[in-house]
């Protein structure tokens, strides 16, 4: 037998009603935020995701799907969504248009990690991306959405925010913070001192119990704002606080993927063990210039489903459509006709044995229409259908035509 490699995973009947209505969920409330939805590609160029992750990020250091295709190219399976949808933005020459573009997606990434629950190989993300909007408002428009989404999937959380500052005050800070983690380097792990050369800001993002309890002392960022990511964090509290979304800022947030400025944001869960985070985003205003466009401001996010997917509560199952049948063999082709018609509007499940009425009532039972419908020997005698109403439990025969 041959088995799913290791960290890849089947969507099995119960887990796939459940993915379906977490896509359908988020993709209707992003729809009403003004979202259109988009689909890149699954291989990319390498190139994509070392310009725009960030070369020393774990991702493209450690996690990628990468290859040399047949062509020579050097291409890897998407390890996340964002990059690729920046990539086709500025491939759409949508960067020189002067509206506003917002974008939903939806769909598997790639990353070569140890599998654990909560993580796998191949996992699925749900994203939004706005593109032409530098205001504070479109970041709280973004976390307003997130907190939507969630609470219409009935999932617990917490809001965790905090601000990564611009080109103007970062370097400075930069300095700062190079010259703390110099001084205690020697208590520090193996990728924290790597980080300290190529981007101490990840530092900071160690998830070592060691080296967090080292870095409370470090210089934070927060206190180190221009007045410009100042004015716009407060104010990002602010309309937080009047919307009634509660949140926490840790200043020690830092997104794991380079292209973040300004505003960063996370919502965890404590209810699915050590891998708290469901999902994350931020602003990324010198993305699209990074990768050859013209400069754009934007800013998204993206959720973890199989994080999630456990959490959902699903609505009750509602009564839907038609469950048919035929009690003599020579009434099949009619079910089957009637079936293909009524299909045209509505749900049917059909059962293509001959049966009689108990076992008939059975199968109704486990497909949970709204109507069963059955035809016997008299029905197909007098071109007529047994129609029973199952919520109401009213019963009628009325011509095939009719129904």
């Amino acid at each position: 037998m041959i088995s799913p490699l290791r960290g890849m995973k089947d969507l099995t009947f119960d887990e796939s009603q459940r993915f379906e209505y977490i896509i359908e969920t988020a993709s209707t409330i992003a729809r009403r935020y003004g979202y259109g939805y988009i689909e890149t590609p699954i291989l990319e160029e390498t190139a994509l995701f070392k310009r725009s992750v960030g070369e020393s990020s774990d991702i493209v250091g450690k996690e990628m799907y990468q290859f040399i295709d047949k062509g020579e190219n050097d291409v890897c399976m998407r390890p996340e969504g964002t990059a690729g949808v920046v990539r086709a933005f500025i491939s759409a020459k949508l960067d020189r248009q002067p509206n506003k573009q917002k974008f939903y997606y939806y769909g598997p990434m790639f990353r070569y990690e140890k599998p654990q629950k909560g993580r796998l190989r191949e996992f699925h993300q749900f994203g939004c991306e706005s593109f032409g909007e530098a205001s504070v408002y479109e970041d709280f428009t973004i976390i307003s959405m997130m907190a939507q989404i969630f609470d219409a999937l009935g999932i617990k959380y917490e809001l965790i925010i905090n601000s990564l500052g611009c080109s103007e005050c970062m370097p400075p800070y930069r300095e700062n913070l190079v010259n703390f983690l110099t001084d205690i380097q020697k208590e520090l792990c193996e990728d924290c001192n790597r980080r300290i050369v190529t981007n101490p800001i990840r530092v900071l993002d160690c998830k070592n119990g060691k080296c967090q309890s080292h870095l409370n002392l470090s210089p934070k960022l927060i206190d180190n704002l221009c007045e410009g990511c100042d004015d716009d964090f407060k104010e990002l509290t602010r309309m937080l606080e009047t919307a009634g979304i509660a949140y926490r800022i840790d200043t020690n947030l830092v997104r794991g993927l380079d292209y973040y400025n300004k505003s960063a944001f996370e919502f965890v869960s404590s209810e699915i063990g050590a891998q708290s985070s469901i999902a994350g985003g931020g602003r990324y205003d010198k993305l699209v210039e990074f990768l050859d466009g013209k400069p754009t401001p934007a800013v998204g996010f993206a959720l973890g489903i199989e994080r999630i997917m456990e959490l959902v509560k699903m609505p009750e199952e509602q009564p839907e459509g038609y469950y048919m049948g035929a009690m003599t063999p020579e009434a099949i082709p009619t079910i089957l006709t009637l079936a293909t018609r009524k299909r045209l509007t509505d749900k049917v499940t059909i059962e293509y044995t001959s049966k009689g009425f108990k076992s008939h009532m059975k199968g109704v039972d486990k497909a949970n229409p709204k109507y069963a419908v059955l035809i016997g020997e008299d029905e197909l005698a007098n071109g007529t259908v047994w129609v029973k109403d199952i919520e109401t439990k009213e019963e009628r025969v009325v011509k095939v035509e009719e129904l």
